[in-house]
């Protein structure tokens, strides 16, 4: 590309390969700020105590130690708190995965009366804060008739508090799950379901044995987005559980911070081992989640 100069001239503007140049040293640089809280959190958890937060900063430890991922793993019970998290971790990917696809199905294939107000309700819903819902989630959860000794009005007991149906449920079809589905469904052509329908398959057929097995990379990224938030999830867990026993990995932090002061050797080492899971699922699943994300918003 080439500028006018006030003489009249032509001064060469910038070229393509410095642009690339540029865009690549900034994108270096920015991902290496990024990328350096991650790399002290992994190097405190080999460090000495003293060495944690030695002046200057000392980024390599002075000798390598594994003290603080015994500490994490014998403070408390870290291992049952991993399997939990595991399992509703996955609880909530399955659920969500179902549900979220068969009501995305509904609205991006079927033809119904309410299908554009009651998407549009959904569409309302996901723009509301998680804590707005809590208190009433609460109270829903714990006055369900007949569960955790409540009568037929929902009295007397303490219903599905403290269980881990609790956390399970409320997740169970979440509106950004049937949200991005519904977008995948409207990129695959109808003219199956038609020829389905003629053949005489019945609806839910088509949708399990036709259009679901075309959607392997929008369930792979919803299952990415699905199992970090349940991974991740640590105030609801914190308010529905009560058993120290039914506790969750990222509850199982906190027991580093104690009376006002935080063990971070033991802690630095709890929580990368609580970022294993993510990355690999994340390594496993990067193809499709590249591709249900280019997909996913084609049609509105």
């Amino acid at each position: 590309m080439k500028t006018t100069s006030a003489a009249g001239g032509y001064n060469p503007g910038i070229s393509p390969a410095l642009r690339l140049t540029v865009f690549y040293v900034t994108a270096t640089i920015v991902s290496l700020v990024m990328f350096l809280p991650f790399l002290w959190s992994v190097l405190t958890s080999f460090k000495p105590d003293n060495e944690i937060f030695a002046f200057p900063i000392r980024w390599l430890p002075s000798h390598f130690t594994l003290d603080h991922y015994r500490d994490a793993f014998t403070t408390v019970p870290f291992l049952r708190y991993f399997g939990n998290s595991f399992y509703l971790a996955i609880m909530g990917v399955l659920s969500n995965l179902f549900l979220g696809s068969l009501a995305g199905y509904a609205f991006a294939k079927l033809t119904f009366r309410l299908n554009k107000p009651l998407f549009r309700v959904l569409l309302a819903a996901m723009m509301i804060p998680g804590v707005v819902t809590m208190i009433p989630s609460f109270y829903v959860l714990m006055h369900l008739p007949f569960f955790g000794g409540n009568d037929w009005t929902g009295a007397g007991g303490r219903g599905l508090l403290n269980s881990f149906w609790a956390i399970i449920l409320p997740g169970a079809a979440g509106s950004f799950a049937v949200f991005f589905m519904r977008q995948f469904f409207l990129t695959l052509p109808s003219d199956m379901m038609e020829v389905a329908r003629i053949e005489g398959a019945g609806e839910f057929r088509i949708f399990w044995q036709i259009y679901l097995p075309l959607t392997k990379p929008a369930l792979a990224t919803l299952g990415i987005f699905t199992f970090q938030a349940g991974w991740n999830s640590f105030l609801w867990p914190m308010i529905v559980l009560n058993d120290p026993m039914k506790h969750t990995i990222q509850m199982g932090l906190q027991a580093f911070s104690y009376n006002h002061q935080t063990d971070f050797g033991p802690m630095m080492a709890g929580a990368l081992v609580a970022t294993l899971p993510i990355l690999v699922l994340f390594i496993l699943l990067q193809k499709y989640f590249v591709q249900g994300i280019a997909f996913s918003g084609v049609k509105g």
